[in-house]
């Protein structure tokens, strides 16, 4: 059996991070704790492109725009989506999931889904790192996991 793994040193990796200025009490939290997670695995500031979009509709394009333009090997996406009275909720958490993945199939660069889904502002500021952990850290760990294991089975 042959195993295929990324070595999570991404000091010589190019990131993209697209975030939602909409909910910016959370997606700043999330923005924090993606850019922990890079620095700390050794990417450098000149290796970090951020991108600040409207919303999270906004969110899939500019990672895609991201990708063809600034040559990145991976893009997180930040946002947060809160549940009101309406099915406005519904329809951009799927439009925005869906965007995400159609960017990544389409492009085969990981982008990574830490855009909040929720039904409260206190769930969205624990998933921000107030109970449950960081989203955005998570997101960026998963950036560079997967942007790693592309670059093993490119050099094999």
């Amino acid at each position: 059996m042959e195993k295929v793994e990324g070595i999570m040193n991404a000091a010589d990796l190019r990131f993209g991070i697209v975030v939602s200025r909409f909910n910016s009490m959370i997606t700043d939290k999330l923005l924090e704790g993606a850019l922990d997670i890079l620095r700390r695995h050794g990417v450098s500031e000149d290796n970090i492109v951020l991108a600040k979009v409207p919303g999270s509709f906004e969110v899939p394009i500019a990672a895609k725009k991201l990708i063809s333009t600034k040559s990145v090997d991976a893009v997180i996406c930040l946002g947060c989506l809160i549940k009101g009275e309406t099915v406005h909720f519904d329809y951009l958490a799927w439009e925005v999931t869906r965007g995400m993945d159609d960017v990544a199939l389409a492009t085969g660069i990981p982008v990574t889904n830490g855009v909040l889904t929720v039904e409260t502002v206190e769930q969205a500021m624990n998933r921000a790192g107030i109970k449950f952990g960081n989203k955005g850290s998570a997101a960026a760990e998963a950036a560079i996991e997967m942007a790693c294991l592309f670059r093993s089975m490119e050099q094999e």
